[in-house]
């Protein structure tokens, strides 16, 4: 176990190290959209030489000894930062712990960077945001959460939440986080003006995604904005393919050691992708270019671009930015799920995503980790719950479908009732180092610098390293 904490703490500490250096030279930071993203890797971190639990550690930017909870998380801005902040509002109108909040909010990828840094150095705040799946099964294992079955039982929250976000935040059979905020899945967001200005029909199958993308090039359209900077934004792309063509099995095989990330589906990803490129289909310069700084929402803004694969939480972000330049953009989105590949036998409603948009984990005990969960409960009340549909944000609790009239959100909602399966992302799935295995490999798939075939390759080299150790 030595060997792979030392491992794990290395990859983070060198990832780091390369986005800082490819920060370098740049300005002030750039305020994200309203929605926050799937995130991309996490590397966990914790010296299994250090004598310590998380709990135990103290929290990072904190004093142990006074009632001061700190939180961390990516709500900058928009419905995120709203959400927060009207828990906390009614956390201190009724709670009787004496407690009080420190919300320490955090651009996406900056906040990743933080928190691999917190953790490395044997810090980590009390309350924090991940993104469920491999890297938070990581914080778990090096003592950066507590097992939540008896507050979940005392909150009721069992009886409030969708049973798929239970499962995402659970581990080896207890419950370790409260999911948050949204269900986020992978789908198109599209302009209806310029589909039905070049007579384009939402597609049903892959050839009609083509042929929709060949009829807007003819036109002088990009047919799907992207940003591919952070990775994880062109691995939407792969594991929706990969997912259309073979189903799920082939994913879970390869991620259990039964079988490979050689498998065809996954060659059929990189191929599409790369042919995709090669044709035209993203704007230029989009393997460098910023999520969080909107460069990829900037096309769509100015309606340069038709399509735009993302996570499901851009719907606030739209709408909000929408309201707040006091135009009718938002009237003109539409969206629908990922297409089905053209005589492929897999599942056509499955999805790619996750029951929550951030997993809430507690690096407390005793009556401080209560006063927390009892402020974590709160970002489901039926108050904050209101405000979040409002917001066009999905929370996952249950009948949160009744309450929903936004065109957009009811698609999405109605597609992730339908969905046979939501296989989670790979980048929170998959342990760090495979995780970025794919991530590297993908963007230089991309890129066109490597081929499906070496980058899947890689990527199953560092899965079947993981598995020995």
């Amino acid at each position: 176990m030595k060997k792979r904490w030392k491992s794990i703490i290395a990859l983070g500490l060198s990832t780091i190290m390369c986005l800082s250096l490819a920060g370098c030279g740049g300005g002030g930071d750039t305020a994200a959209s309203s929605g926050s993203s799937n995130g991309g890797t996490e590397s966990a971190a914790a010296d299994s030489g250090a004598a310590h639990t998380g709990a135990e550690s103290g929290s990072a930017e904190s004093d142990s000894g006074d009632k001061v909870i700190t939180f961390w998380n990516v709500g900058t801005e928009g419905a995120d930062k709203e959400t927060y902040e009207m828990a906390i509002r009614q956390f201190n109108e009724n709670t009787k712990s004496g407690y009080t909040i420190e919300n320490i909010p955090t651009q996406n990828d900056k906040y990743k960077e933080k928190l691999v840094i917190a953790m490395s150095s044997g810090e980590c705040p009390d309350m924090y945001t991940s993104w469920s799946g491999g890297p938070m099964n990581e914080y778990i294992d090096s003592g950066y959460a507590q097992p939540l079955d008896d507050l979940y039982a005392k909150y009721s929250l069992n009886e409030r939440f969708m049973e798929g976000a239970i499962e995402q935040a659970s581990y080896n059979g207890s419950i370790y986080a409260v999911p948050v905020k949204n269900i986020s899945i992978a789908g198109i967001y599209y302009n209806k003006d310029l589909f039905a200005q070049y007579g384009v029909s939402v597609p049903k199958t892959l050839s009609e995604l083509e042929s929709a993308c060949d009829t807007f090039l003819e036109n002088g359209i990009i047919p799907f904005t992207l940003a591919n900077g952070p990775k994880w934004t062109g691995s939407m792309y792969f594991q929706c393919l990969a997912a259309r063509k073979g189903g799920l099995e082939p994913f879970r095989k390869a991620a259990s050691g039964e079988g490979s990330f050689e498998d065809e589906c996954f060659v059929y990803a990189g191929e599409k992708i790369q042919e995709w490129v090669n044709k035209g289909y993203f704007p230029e310069g989009f393997n460098s270019m910023s999520e969080d700084d909107g460069q990829a929402t900037q096309f769509f803004y100015t309606e340069e671009a038709a399509m735009y694969l993302i996570g499901s939480w851009k719907t606030a972000a739209f709408k909000t930015d929408s309201e707040e330049a006091g135009n009718d953009f938002y009237d003109k989105v539409g969206w629908f799920s990922f297409p089905a590949v053209d005589g492929s036998s897999a599942d056509a409603s499955i999805l790619c995503g996750t029951m929550g948009d951030q997993f809430i984990s507690f690096n407390c005990t005793g009556e401080k980790l209560e006063a927390a969960f009892e402020f974590a409960s709160y970002l489901s009340s039926a108050e904050t719950v209101e405000y979040m549909v409002g917001a066009s944000l999905i929370p996952p609790v249950k009948g949160v479908d009744s309450m929903i009239t936004d065109p957009v959100s009811k698609s999405i909602i109605e597609a992730s009732n339908q969905a046979g399966a939501v296989q989670l992302w790979y980048d929170q799935y998959l342990s760090p180092a495979v995780a970025n295995a794919h991530l590297d490999g993908n963007q230089e798939v991309f890129g066109l610098t490597m081929t499906p075939e070496d980058a899947n390759k890689k990527m199953q080299q560092a899965m079947e390293e993981d598995l020995a150790e």
